[in-house]
């Protein structure tokens, strides 16, 4: 089976470089930069000059785009795939993006026989490097079970939710939990420093506890590092937090928790900070009680 691939950034570059190790042939194109299409290329892949072109040579099309507008411009627009998918060609979009758009766009390549997955992940960077991302999906199990393998190449953990639309709302509700997990983690280790208490102590004392959580383990090291390099910057954040909002008012569901996260993060974005490491939270919490969150040395 040959394998498209659009959209190389952050995640998609090593997404794409797990499928080449697992000898898979691919197809790839580069959604805005260049320079990681000749990257895959130097590893194996081959580069097409348009979505479209992807389509054609590709049995299989991933997509891995920052939000809804892009995934529908390479989808929909001209020179997209729905112009040159054929009958049978699966769909796979990994991007984080409203559910209403994943559904829209699968019943307009239903009517030209094109299948599709929504199939957003999460992991970050690091997890999308070691191959060990957790992929949460929506579509019809036949569909889920053909992509499965190509899936695993990628993840360690592959769960089918739904139906098209679920894999979405699966990563709205986890991008609920990690926001909150990460605004709880800086509100918590600002006081323990503001009172003296070093919160390198404070997590190896809590992290084998009930607040203990990958979220904990994955960003302490880097707050009290001060490693505020993207792995998975504030704004990408802020674009699903703002997904979930818009999708629980569609239905009803107030998320007064999830709306208080987002206006720290965009207090961060005015500081002109949006582009640091959703763990760059901790900012916010530093500004007010006038600290910054560190291991404290032992003399």
């Amino acid at each position: 089976m040959k394998i498209g691939f659009i959209g190389l950034g952050i995640m998609g570059k090593p997404m794409s470089k797990n499928l080449l190790k697992a000898g898979y042939q691919l197809v790839v194109c580069g959604h805005v930069a260049k320079g990681p299409v000749e990257e895959l290329v130097a590893a194996g892949a081959q580069a097409a000059a348009t979505p479209g072109q992807v389509a054609e040579q590709a049995d299989l099309v991933i997509t891995m785009l920052p939000n809804s507008p892009q995934v529908k411009e390479v989808v929909l627009g001209k020179n997209g795939i729905l112009e040159s998918a054929c009958s049978g060609t699966i769909v796979v979009d990994m991007s984080s993006i409203a559910p209403l758009v994943s559904r829209e766009m699968a019943s307009l390549l239903a009517e030209k026989g094109v299948e599709m997955l929504d199939a957003p992940v999460s992991g970050g960077e690091p997890k999308a490097i070691a191959g060990t991302l957790a992929v949460m999906a929506g579509g019809k199990k036949e569909v889920f079970d053909k992509c499965l393998p190509i899936l695993k190449s990628m993840a360690s953990s592959v769960v089918l939710a739904g139906d098209i639309g679920a894999g979405n709302v699966t990563k709205l509700a986890n991008q609920i939990i990690v926001a909150l997990n990460i605004a709880a983690m800086s509100e918590a280790f600002v006081l323990a420093t503001k009172a003296g208490v070093s919160p390198d102590l404070v997590f190896q004392a809590i992290r084998g506890g009930l607040a203990g959580s990958a979220v904990l383990d994955a960003k302490a090291p880097l707050v009290m590092d001060r490693k505020f390099n993207p792995g998975f910057r504030i704004n990408l954040h802020m674009k699903d937090l703002n997904n979930a909002l818009e999708t629980a008012h569609e239905i009803g569901v107030p998320l007064p928790l999830t709306a208080a996260v987002m206006e720290i993060m965009q207090a961060l974005k005015v500081e002109g900070l949006a582009d640091l490491d959703h763990s760059a939270v901790v900012r916010y919490f530093e500004k007010l009680a006038k600290i910054e969150v560190k291991a404290m040395k032992s003399d």
